[in-house]
């Protein structure tokens, strides 16, 4: 009896930044013939990675195979949203070579991955690897990363501390369900930043999991594909904070998110400086999405996260689109919308 082949999925996970829409970009202009469908999960309702990843303009995932989920955060909505995305994906012809799975970057990869044992998709796709996306400097800050003589101090000055930070479990839920840990943005930091960084992140892997440095999304496709885990089978071993504790809930209670709509900038430098004081004042964690600039042609694509701001021009603004810039911020829960919508207006 011959055994069905099975269509391997890559999962893409990553905090708030850390850099997955820039290594999902590269993988697809480097996809060395591989024909991709890509699922991208947005937290918020605006198809911003969607769009970014469509205006690549890569043969091997055009524009029709990006397919978006932006109900809400996909491993809240597998039955709803991802279930059926598959089947449809599955049912194509010729069938995909590979498909790829970016999840916001508040998501636990651990229920998408156990979705995968799913009767409809079980005997067709397999979980080729969980890759998560780790921001470097981040983590060398101590921003998204378990620091034990910083945590031992907050809870010897306040007694009513008795639980980590939901920043910080989710990051750890995240590198816990690994296959291969990419060290995103490199270029930041020295070798023994590198070598620090990589040194706590291996704290919470399972046993065997690779760790690679990588700068601007640049790893060959080789590195991120083919690692054939199937990792449905063996993400029981690797459980969220909450299961650990006995706890089975996920929810995203303690982010919101919006979209802040802005006017034409007048220049690069006076729009990133406007972003960059909305970082600095407001518990903002991440910021992305489109902005117009007086005399130019094409978008300005504004990524932001802590304290940097990151921005470069990619398509031209199709005819008839309004040009009105479209920011999604997602913040600590209770941020000030009104103040932060005024701030990026200027």
């Amino acid at each position: 009896m011959t055994v069905p082949h099975k269509i391997p999925a890559t999962v893409v996970t990553g905090f708030l930044g850390a850099g997955k829409t820039t290594l999902i970009r590269h993988l697809l202009q480097n996809a060395g013939g591989r024909k991709i469908a890509l699922i991208v999960n947005e937290f918020g309702d605006v198809g911003i990675d969607g769009e970014l990843l469509a205006a690549c303009g890569s043969d091997a995932c055009r524009e029709e195979d990006i397919v978006e989920l932006a109900n809400g955060c996909i491993c809240c909505t597998v039955a709803d949203d991802f279930i059926p995305t598959m089947e449809k994906i599955l049912a194509r012809n010729p069938a995909p070579d590979h498909i790829v799975i970016e999840t916001s970057g508040l998501a636990l990869p651990q229920p998408l991955v156990r979705a995968f044992r799913w009767p409809e998709i079980a005997t067709r796709v397999t979980v080729d690897g969980v890759v998560t996306v780790v921001d470097g400097p981040a983590v060398r800050d101590g921003r998204f990363a378990h620091d034990e003589e910083a945590v031992a101090a907050q809870r010897a000055a306040d007694p009513n501390v008795d639980h980590e930070d939901p920043i910080e479990e989710l990051f750890e839920d995240q590198v816990r369900a690994a296959d291969l840990i990419v060290l995103h943005k490199a270029d930041l930091m020295n070798e023994a930043d590198v070598e620090r960084v990589k040194t706590d992140v291996l704290e919470h892997t399972s046993e065997g999991v690779r760790v690679v440095a990588a700068s601007n999304g640049i790893l060959p496709a080789e590195v991120l594909l083919g690692l054939a885990s199937g990792v449905e089978d063996k993400i029981d071993a690797r459980p969220t904070t909450h299961e650990l504790e006995g706890e089975v809930q996920h929810d995203h209670d303690d982010f919101e998110s919006f979209i802040a709509e802005t006017p034409e900038a007048a220049d690069v430098a006076e729009l990133e400086a406007r972003v960059r004081k909305v970082l600095e004042t407001h518990d903002v964690l991440r910021l992305k999405g489109f902005v117009p600039v007086k005399n130019k042609a094409a978008r300005l694509v504004v990524q932001a996260v802590g304290t940097r701001v990151d921005s470069y021009f990619d398509r031209g603004w199709r005819e008839g689109e309004p040009r009105v810039g479209r920011l999604v911020v997602i913040g600590e829960k209770g941020v000030d919308r009104a103040a932060i919508e005024k701030a990026l207006a200027g």
